[in-house]
């Protein structure tokens, strides 16, 4: 397997912890997140990794080097311009015809090997792996008749759930045909080409440990998980 890996983002919404260091470099306990997320692969049976730069490029390119530290090769990409999260990999020259694509600022135990199997058994163009996450509403919530403008039901406090991209994927190489050339393209747009092209996008439903660290509370609960976090590497 090889997989690729997207660390462009600023980590805007983490600061002030990524004011001068990159959100992937975020240290948890002694090591960085995207260390971390490494050592994870590496123990899947990842041993070439593509990385996507953009912001503080030069300080993770100088922290991780070539990968030999973590018995892995490393090959980095950087963008002249903000390609989004899927745009990049456009750029990458020698990716397999399979391959895994995620997050750098992301940590769970998902067994990256069973998710790559699953894509391919299944024969598809993408696979995302999926968690379920439970929004609470913490006030009363009135559902009302459009015509009168009248209540017809209330509910305390209401839970919901939803099924989350985790931003873990498998992809094949074909799928890089509706990626426009040099312009920004996320997952979001990838999406809803797909879906408006009738792909089929098969899904990997996973209930262990997932975190994206996208906030302080997140790092927070992140460090607050670090023996739990250190067992699994």
């Amino acid at each position: 397997m090889i997989a690729v890996i997207m660390a462009g983002g600023k980590g805007t919404r983490l600061k002030p912890y990524t004011t001068v260091i990159p959100k992937p470099l975020v240290p948890i306990g002694e090591k960085a997140i995207l260390e971390i997320l490494l050592h994870r692969l590496k123990k899947a049976g990842v041993d070439e990794v593509f990385i996507c730069l953009n912001h503080f490029a030069e300080i993770i390119k100088a922290f991780l080097g070539d990968g030999s530290r973590m018995g892995m090769k490393i090959t980095y990409s950087i963008e002249e311009i903000p390609l989004g999260t899927v745009g990049p990999i456009k750029l990458l020259e020698g990716l397999p015809e399979d391959f895994l694509v995620m997050n750098g600022d992301l940590l769970t135990d998902l067994d990256f090997a069973a998710l790559f199997d699953h894509h391919l058994k299944n024969k598809s163009l993408l696979t995302v792996s999926t968690y379920q996450r439970t929004t609470k509403i913490d006030f009363g919530v009135i559902e009302s008749d459009k015509e009168t403008g009248n209540a017809v039901a209330f509910i305390e406090k209401p839970e919901y759930k939803f099924e989350v991209s985790m931003g873990v994927y498998v992809m094949n190489r074909k799928i890089l045909e509706v990626v426009p050339e040099k312009k920004q393209f996320g997952f979001d747009d990838l999406m809803v080409t797909l879906l408006q092209n009738k792909t089929g996008i098969s899904l990997f439903p996973f209930n262990g440990y997932w975190l994206d660290i996208g906030r302080p509370d997140d790092y927070e609960k992140a460090n607050e998980d670090i023996d739990l976090l250190m067992s699994i590497l």
